[in-house]
């Protein structure tokens, strides 16, 4: 346990919950990496009062995660862990059991991303805690759901990629399936929690009980493959990667400027393609047969792409952007995220969103909030808290009323 924050620090002032639309709501996580604690930060980003648990001698992994550091700092953490109070606790000894269930009198939500079966290991299954508290909502985010001839197998991201046929579509035929440079496997897996999470808490408004939201990160990622599943079932036609563009939907491609510069032009309503016909000063290829509408312009998507392909390669990337916003043709950048920092319209809408960070002691921005509310707006107070147990205190104390000798033997038995 550690609690050794001096008085000033501006961190400590934060026992009340965040203002937002989640106010007055309290989550307890016990997930660790990715999946669990973007589910834990999106209900922190709307108010909620998020309590991360870590076991007192395995923090979470995601406090050393990321490409870059600082005096040995790494920033992924202040992403996830924002606006969340950090205590240490053991639920693998029954002392720690007996105190996460004390806290669970006091929740609204728990999350966690354990193999299915740690928690009933544990004496805190779906049973014991809804007898314990009838109206709390326990998402549970695995690999491959809490049921099913997997359901006991580990699971990442990238696996579940893989598993749900996600990851298939990806890259150019006849090589191998890239992985985006990002976790979108533990994201989509962590967002779909939070919806859960959420529709069980309306739910509850109307039944008076909780229940569990089951999210498989295999599922999460199944979920996005839009018309592949019916169009194999009924015609047996397996999608295939298609590199940068959709197979039949043209013309939407990147292209490349004068200047080298990747232009993003999609174009492929019929109303969009006549208004970038006009911008490239080729009229007459609205009413060509080969390009007169959706379906034939992806029947002939190779040659639509090369006459767009081009048009683009003889102008510099802000000379196409300027014309084809002028004609009303939908286009943009193929940003970096030093690009994605400077961008007028993310900064207008408050996405890049300064974090304090006490290990550093100065503001890092981080990704803003989404979605934007008019009358609950989200906030971030603070960016993850710098060490385990760092609120051991403020929540021992505020919730369950234990006095400094009693955090202090649990401390030094290892239960906290």
């Amino acid at each position: 346990m550690t609690d050794t924050a001096p008085a000033t620090d501006p961190l400590l002032d934060h026992a009340a919950p965040p203002s937002g639309a989640l106010e007055g709501i309290r989550v307890l996580e016990i997930g660790t990496l990715i999946a669990g604690p973007f589910a834990g930060r999106l209900l922190g980003d709307m108010g909620a009062d998020v309590v991360k648990i870590e076991a007192p001698d395995r923090p979470d992994p995601l406090r050393t995660w990321g490409q870059a550091e600082e005096d040995g700092h790494h920033f992924f953490w202040t992403v996830h862990a924002r606006n969340k109070r950090c205590i240490t606790l053991d639920l693998r000894v029954p002392e720690g059991q007996k105190l996460f269930l004390d806290l669970v009198d006091h929740a609204d939500v728990i999350i966690e991303s354990f193999r299915p079966g740690t928690l009933e290991h544990w004496n805190l299954g779906w049973d014991v805690l809804s007898a314990r508290n009838p109206r709390i909502v326990l998402a549970r985010v695995s690999g491959y759901g809490q049921t099913g001839p997997y359901a006991s197998r580990p699971g990442y991201a990238s696996v579940a990629e893989g598993a749900s046929g996600l990851r298939f579509l990806n890259g150019f035929p006849d090589q191998p399936p890239p992985r985006l440079a990002v976790s979108l496997g533990d994201s989509l897996g962590g967002m779909f929690a939070f919806q859960g999470a959420l529709a069980a808490l309306v739910a509850r408004d109307r039944t008076g009980r909780g229940q569990v939201v089951d999210v498989a990160l295999s599922e999460a990622c199944l979920a996005m493959l839009e018309s592949t599943i019916p169009d194999y079932h009924r015609t047996g036609h397996i999608r295939q990667p298609s590199g940068t563009r959709l197979d039949k939907i043209a013309p939407s491609n990147l292209y490349k400027s004068a200047d080298g510069r990747w232009v993003i032009i999609a174009a492929n309503q019929d109303t969009l393609f006549a208004r970038l016909c006009h911008a490239m000063d080729r009229p007459e290829l609205i009413d060509d047969e080969r390009f007169v509408d959706h379906v034939a312009r992806g029947q002939n998507q190779d040659d639509i792409d090369k006459i767009v392909a081009d048009w683009a390669s003889n102008h510099d990337a802000d000379e196409l952007s300027a014309l084809l916003i002028e004609a009303g043709v939908v286009s943009g950048p193929v940003n970096t995220v030093a690009d994605v920092v400077r961008d007028p319209q993310f900064r207008a809408r408050d996405m890049f969103v300064p974090h304090y960070d006490s290990r550093v002691r100065a503001d890092i921005l981080g990704p803003g909030i989404v979605p934007k509310m008019t009358g609950t707006p989200g906030t971030v107070k603070w960016a993850g808290q710098p060490e385990p147990g760092f609120d051991n205190r403020h929540v021992y104390t505020d919730l369950l009323g234990l006095d400094p000798s009693e955090i202090a033997r649990l401390s030094d038995a290892g239960v906290i």
